[in-house]
Order: structure tokens, then C-alpha cells, then sequence
């Protein structure tokens, strides 16, 4: 690990001019930033640790929601009563996502701002354009086992690894970011994360200075939530498939099918085409099997991926039928 300089600032707006060089890096939890700079992956000549600036509330939100803070922990967060009780399917990609130790760390927005587990990423020795724009993506012609099979570009094949922003997809969720002159806005977390394309450097859409301060969930809606995650072991991998889905039945017919899909793109993967296809529709083998087409239309393996595309397949029509109650 390289030298660097440490501030902690003791407001939002002091860390915002901190954060603003080039240089510069907001630190919260670190249960990722440190990993990478000890790998010398991320080089930093200063750190901004803003775990002194509060935003760990998780209160009611607008119109029934919930706001959650940006430096709200893990375990909180996936620990309180309304996530339990009314956003389960948030609570439980939390809980599959690491060890207690991690979650007692990680934060909110740093969870979201994790950067992908690619082998040619977090190898410096190895070509990665999201490391070094220009060098290469290794993992086209290489070891290619957890990555992408959808949204991917000539420039990086890498999967986002996160389990829980995958969830907040399924719900909706929206971000609350401030920029370094003081300016709000949300953004939805659908939007957040970026695919790769010829600039797989960005992984969200957060500028210099950008701060996360909250994360604000929708109203809860009725319907059964799962979330189901593929993995090599049992326990503390990442994802190789995921599925968040909140799913509702009324009268034999799909009310709702609101679905993420984590383990399979560059960002959590959020379709808008399975609702309109599901909804109104009696469940049935054949009818998972058409959303499946709709989902994987645009896959692409590259070998040692391949199974993904089959995986992908099973892994929503087992969510999708234990959601409705339908027999394969």
C-alpha cells in the first residue's frame, strides 16, 4: 500500500471539498477500497473519511417509504424492523452477501459503490481497460468463469458483484446524491451503475466530489419477496446468478413481477420487459419459459461462462414458481 494522506472532515461540505481533487477518495466502511489498495489497484494520495458526518439514520421517508443513510451499516440496515418486516427481499441479499464481521462495516453507499471482483481487474499485472483504459480486457480470451453474459462490450466482460443493490433494484429504490458545489438529486438505482461500453472505468454515475447521503425506498407494495443466489459454496461467494423478485397473485393472475437479476451484467440487471410480459398472465412453465427468452435474448458466453445462460434460465423459472406457488 502506497502513502497517503488522511483527513477527516467534520462536515458534509468540508468533505466535499476534500473529495473534490482528482486524487482525492471518500472513505466509509473501506471493506473494498482498502482490499484494492493494498493490491495496488487504487492509488489515492488522500483519503476522506466521512464516518464523522452522521448519516446513519434509517427513518420513515416520503409517502410511506423509508430513507436509509448512506453510512447506515449493513447490519442495520438488513436488522430493522421495516426492512424485515416489509422489504424481506432487502434483508435477505444483505444477509447473502458477506460475513457479520463485514456487514458490521460496510455502509450503504459504499456497498453500492463496490467495484467488480474481476481476476484481470484486481491483478495488476494483467490487461483490464477498467484499470488501465487501453490495455486490454483479459478476460475475453481468458479465464472468464464469474462474468458477464449480458451488457457486455469489446472493452470489459466484468460482473458488478453486489447482492444488495440487486434487491434495491427489484424495490425501486432511488439514491440521494450531492455533488462538491452542494447540489442534490436522486437518482433511481436502476440507473446508478453503468454498463461497460467503451468507458469501463465508470462504474456508476457518480462525479468528483459526489457524495452518497441516502438511499430511499418506495412505499412497500404487496406480494411475495425473494431473493435467490446462485453460488459455488454455500455461503460468502459471489452470486454466479441472482434473482430479487417481489411477485403478487390475484384472481390465478401475476399482479406484479417486479424482478433483478445479479451475477450476469456489469450492473444489477433490471428488465422492464418481464413485468409487461408476466403481468395479467396465469403462471405456467411455459410462460417462465418465455420471460427467460425475453431475459437472455442479447446473452453472449464466452466458454467458461456458458453455463450462466442455462443457469440464468432455471434460476428465474424456480424463483418465479416458488413466488407463485406453480409446479414444474
Amino acid at each position: 500500500m502506497r502513502p497517503f494522506d488522511f483527513q477527516r472532515p467534520d462536515s458534509l461540505a468540508h468533505a466535499h471539498q476534500l473529495a473534490a481533487p482528482e486524487n482525492a477518495t471518500a472513505i466509509a466502511g473501506g471493506t473494498n477500497l482498502l482490499d484494492l489498495m493494498k493490491l495496488q489497484v487504487e492509488r489515492p494520495e488522500r483519503l476522506v473519511d466521512i464516518n464523522r458526518l452522521g448519516m446513519t439514520e434509517i427513518a420513515d421517508g416520503a409517502d410511506g417509504g423509508l430513507r436509509i443513510g448512506a453510512l447506515a451499516s449493513n447490519t442495520a440496515t438488513a436488522n430493522h424492523d421495516r426492512v424485515r418486516a416489509e422489504y424481506p427481499v432487502l434483508a435477505r441479499a444483505i444477509l447473502a452477501g458477506a460475513t457479520q464481521q463485514l456487514r458490521n462495516r460496510a455502509t450503504t453507499g459504499g456497498n453500492l459503490c463496490q467495484r467488480t471482483r474481476c481476476y484481470y481487474f484486481t491483478n495488476i499485472d494483467q490487461p483490464c481497460n477498467k484499470r488501465e483504459p487501453g490495455s486490454g480486457c483479459g478476460a475475453i480470451d481468458g479465464i472468464a468463469h464469474l462474468h458477464a453474459i449480458l451488457g457486455t462490450s469489446a472493452d470489459c466482460i466484468a460482473t458488478y458483484p453486489g447482492d444488495m443493490a440487486v434487491a434495491m433494484s427489484a424495490l425501486g429504490a432511488t439514491v440521494e446524491i450531492e455533488s462538491a458545489d452542494g447540489i442534490e438529486r436522486s437518482v433511481p438505482v436502476r440507473d446508478f451503475h453503468l454498463l461497460p461500453g467503451d468507458t469501463p472505468w465508470r462504474d456508476n454515475v457518480l462525479e468528483t466530489g459526489d457524495i452518497i447521503t441516502a438511499v430511499t425506498l418506495p412505499a412497500p407494495v404487496p406480494g411475495k419477496q425473494l431473493y435467490r443466489k446462485v453460488r459455488e459454496r454455500s455461503s460468502y461467494a459471489f452470486a454466479l446468478v441472482s434473482v430479487a423478485a417481489i411477485v403478487a397473485m390475484e384472481d390465478g393472475a401475476i399482479t406484479r413481477a417486479d424482478l433483478a437479476f445479479g451475477g450476469i451484467a456489469h450492473k444489477p440487471w433490471y428488465d422492464p420487459r418481464l413485468s409487461e410480459l408476466l403481468i395479467g398472465e396465469a403462471p405456467s412453465r411455459a410462460l417462465f419459459d418465455k420471460a427467460a427468452d425475453v431475459l437472455l435474448e442479447d446473452a453472449r458466453g464466452y466458454r467458461e461462462n456458458d453455463f450462466k445462460i442455462p443457469l440464468a434460465r432455471r434460476t428465474l423459472a424456480a424463483v418465479l414458481a416458488e413466488a407463485t406457488e406453480t409446479e414444474l
